[in-house]
């Protein structure tokens, strides 16, 4: 009887823990009644055999249930309750053949030190070097990073 015990306190440990992997991700109630369903498995394994039992009780938990769920999520089983996207999109970047280094622009808002800048009739994401710009001020294109251009103001 004491076996049958150890085993379905096992069993309702990985059940728990499938059910916390694959319904109510996260730490949560399923997670902690699998933490405790092992532990008891473990605390019955040293009580009823001894100590012998109870160190293989515990090197079985932690040898056999990371491989179940190993080969559980590689298997065709759970494919189709796995997310499979991919992520297709793409920041804009900066057009270098429009924007060059060098443009003068005029800005829109407020650079604060990051605002929107109007450059070769494009509306752009602009910020300057730490400084604040006030709107409809005349800029300098310094550098292009990415999605943003590094402007200066023109001191006319």
């Amino acid at each position: 009887m004491e076996i049958v015990t150890v085993l379905l306190l096992i069993i309702l440990g990985i059940v728990l823990l499938l059910i916390e992997f694959l319904l109510i991700p996260g730490i949560s109630i399923a997670g902690i009644g699998s933490f405790i369903s092992f532990a008891a498995g473990v605390f019955f394994a040293f009580r009823f055999w001894g100590s012998m039992a109870g160190f293989a009780t515990i090197l079985a938990i932690l040898i056999i249930v990371p491989l179940l769920l190993y080969y559980l999520f590689k298997s065709r089983a759970v494919k189709p309750m796995m997310l499979d996207a991919e992520i297709s999109g793409k920041v804009k970047t900066v057009d270098e053949q429009k924007i060059a280094i060098g443009n003068v622009g005029l800005t829109i808002g407020r650079l604060a030190p990051t605002g929107k800048a109007k450059i070769n009739g494009q509306t752009i994401e602009a910020r300057s070097q730490g400084i604040f710009v006030d709107p409809n001020t005349k800029i300098k294109v310094l550098k292009i990073e990415g999605n943003t251009v590094i402007v200066e103001p023109i001191n006319e």
